[in-house]
């Protein structure tokens, strides 16, 4: 099983600063020198909290992720994910390419429909078809990544076009999604190399629900779901002085190795660990975790 650290890249709440690029650094050579197997930011513009606080900024995705890619050299790099939406799909498939040989063939393509509404309508992008536009984007990005050309007219969107330069790798970078419903279940059993739900502690039902899902799309398209490669991602906090429970898990070395010990149980492939807070402290105690479970 694969363990990766998800690097903070937004303001925390009731804070005014963001991590910076320098601390985010640090973190993922850290993280890389420890053993950790990959490396992850989300993609958002911003969060605003429900209960009227000050919105929460973040540093733009795809600039850190080269940035990054450039700073390690073996974890595999890439986003928790990329908002489908937020980009034409002919540029995001370019993105997709360029990082890949910035990363020297490590990056990941995670693809997402979003969920937070006000960043959508900030800046106009259509909340009520984000699905559909996610789903016509991957008839444009994966052709371009894998055969390096395109050529679709959708309702939203198309694309007709050749990817050049090609990257490193001949098929282009794996493709990740993230969802859970039904219709996301369909396109991840179509398109997907890998799959990610977030987030949890231990395993729990929620997640035993889901992959059921993923499984009964797989077999509705005649997929083998075992091609599919299975990730969680894990919420790892500095608190010593309560169990693991489904939402976090918590404590020294020995305590999160036993929580990540579950998910190997349960046959993922990965597990992608968040923070709470981010710290060196908190990287060292993952990859050590990480090392017993191997």
């Amino acid at each position: 099983m694969r363990v990766g650290i998800c690097l903070p890249i937004s303001e925390r709440e009731s804070e005014t600063q963001a991590t910076t690029y320098q601390f985010m650094r640090e973190l993922a050579v850290a993280a890389e020198n420890g053993g950790a197997d990959s490396i992850y930011v989300a993609d958002h513009i911003f969060y605003r909290p429900p209960d009227g606080e000050p919105p929460v900024g973040a540093w733009e995705s795809t600039a850190m992720l080269g940035a990054l890619a450039d700073a390690t050299s073996r974890a595999e790099v890439g986003p928790l994910v990329f908002c489908a939406p937020f980009r034409n799909p002919g540029m995001l498939a370019w993105l997709a390419n360029t990082l890949d040989e910035i990363s020297g063939g490590r990056f990941i393509l995670g693809l997402g429909a979003g969920w937070h509404q006000p960043e959508f309508d900030a800046f106009a992008f259509n909340f009520e078809r984000r699905v559909s536009y996610l789903e016509e984007t991957l008839e444009i990005v994966v052709p371009l990544l894998r055969d390096g050309t395109a050529d679709y007219r959708g309702e939203l969107l198309e694309g007709h076009a050749g990817l050049r330069p090609r990257g490193p790798r001949p098929k282009g970078p794996p493709i990740l999604l993230a969802g859970r419903k039904p219709r996301m279940m369909q396109l991840t059993a179509k398109w997907a190399d890998r799959w990610n739900s977030v987030w949890y502690g231990l395993p729990t039902d929620k997640f035993h629900a889901e992959l059921a899902s993923l499984v009964h799309a797989c077999e509705a398209i005649d997929r083998d779901p075992a091609t599919i490669e299975v990730s969680a991602g894990l919420i790892i906090t500095d608190k010593t002085s309560q169990p693991n429970d489904d939402k976090q898990l918590c404590g020294d070395v020995d305590q999160i190795a036993e929580g990540l010990a579950k998910w190997r149980e349960e046959g993922v492939t990965e597990v992608t660990c968040a923070m709470e807070p981010p710290s060196l402290a908190t990287v060292e105690r993952i990859t050590r975790a990480a090392e017993q479970v191997r």
